[in-house]
């Protein structure tokens, strides 16, 4: 379901943005610098994964048949 996909999308990214967050403020120094990388990586790497959910949905390959 979309639904799920989003939800799933959205904590993993929780994650991946805390963890970009703080990598960019030990490479920049710079909290508001880092927290807009991390607020732009949020945004477009949740929008690819659901995207790339969706099209893994489609396919048959290493799916149980019931």
């Amino acid at each position: 379901k979309l639904t799920r996909s989003f939800i799933k999308s959205l904590c993993w990214r929780l994650i991946g943005t805390i963890d970009t967050i703080l990598i960019s403020y030990f490479v920049t120094g710079e909290i508001d610098f880092a927290l807009s990388i991390g607020m732009i990586e949020l945004i477009t790497k949740m929008g690819l994964y659901v995207l790339h959910e969706r099209l893994w949905n489609r396919v048959s390959w290493g799916k149980t048949k019931n």
